[in-house]
This record gives C-alpha cells, structure tokens and sequence, in this order.
C-alpha cells in the first residue's frame, strides 16, 4: 500500500514529528491491537533517498493514525516539517516486530533461564529489549549488552527496571574493558 504524505510535527511534549496515515489505509493493516507495519519512506524526486523501519501505526483519536519519524531517519532523509514523502507500507509478518540482534538470539539460546524471562514480557517490552541491543555497530558491544540484558532478566525475575537496567548494562561494558 502507498501514499503520499507531509512530515507534521505535533508540537507536544509527548509526540514531535510524524507521518499522517488516512484511517481506510490504516484500517487495512490494523487487526485486533496488532498495528506493526514495515514503512518505507521516499524523499520525493528522481534521486530519492528512502528509508525502511519497522514501527506501529498509531491512533490519533480522530479514526486515522499516525508513523513516529525519529531524528535518526530526519536526519537521513533530510527532512523537514512540511515536506512531501512517499509512503510504503506492509504488515510486519516478524516475530517481535524489530530485527533480533544474532548476539542476543546467541545469548538466549545459551541461557534457558533468561530466554524463558524474555519470552514471557509482554511483545511492547520485548522490542525494547531488542532495540537497546541492536542499536550499537560494535560486535563485542552488542555481546556485552545482550548479556547484561538477560542477567538483569534473571536477577529481576522477568522485570524490567531500566534505570537498573542501564547501571547493569555499564556495569558489564566494565567487565569487557
């Protein structure tokens, strides 16, 4: 399903920049609470940029729903508020509805316990977890995090303080120095 579309910005304090999406392109994605989508954005013209990024279309209240665009796919896009991009969107058919980092799939296979606790959070705090492990380039960086991750699991029993989290994760990046 495409579209064309303008960058927005809320203006809020909670939501800042996003793509709108009319409620009859939405409404062919979204089932029961499930509303994850791979979006494509194009920059329009003959040398555009596109990006793709899994997310979920959000409801604005009014029947149509809304795509957050963070910094990072602005940046790359080089976006601003006001400009016209094309919108490409599918069903996110994934397990978590983001990429799993080998590392952490390598950690969790390799520990039972702690894939039992991540398996067991809801599918919202399993894409954080994910994403706090994927986000770094460095491999080692990445092996740290993921098992900072599922230690905090185990330690915390299936929780997630992640202010915690955050001094386990630097308390581990310590022990790989």
């Amino acid at each position: 399903m495409n579209f064309t579309a303008i960058l927005d910005d809320f203006q809020s304090e909670l939501w800042h920049f996003f793509i709108p999406v009319p409620a009859a392109i939405a409404n062919q994605f979204i089932e029961n609470t499930d509303r994850r989508v791979v979006c494509t954005l194009k920059t329009m013209g003959d040398s555009g940029q596109s990006v793709d990024f899994q997310c979920a279309l959000m409801p604005r209240g009014d029947g149509s729903s809304f795509i957050n665009v963070n910094k990072k796919i602005r940046d790359k896009l080089k976006l601003k508020v006001g400009q016209q991009v094309e919108v490409f969107l599918k069903k996110d058919e994934s397990e978590y509805g983001l990429p799993m980092p080998d590392e952490f799939r390598e950690v969790l296979d390799s520990d039972p316990e702690g894939n039992d606790f991540f398996e067991a959070l809801t599918p919202g705090k399993k894409r954080s977890l994910l994403y706090i492990a994927g986000q770094l380039k460095n491999v080692d960086s990445r092996i740290s995090r993921a098992l900072a991750i599922v230690e905090h699991l185990k330690k915390n029993e299936g929780k997630i303080n992640f202010k915690q989290l955050g001094e386990d994760i630097k308390n581990m990046n310590s022990q790989f120095k």
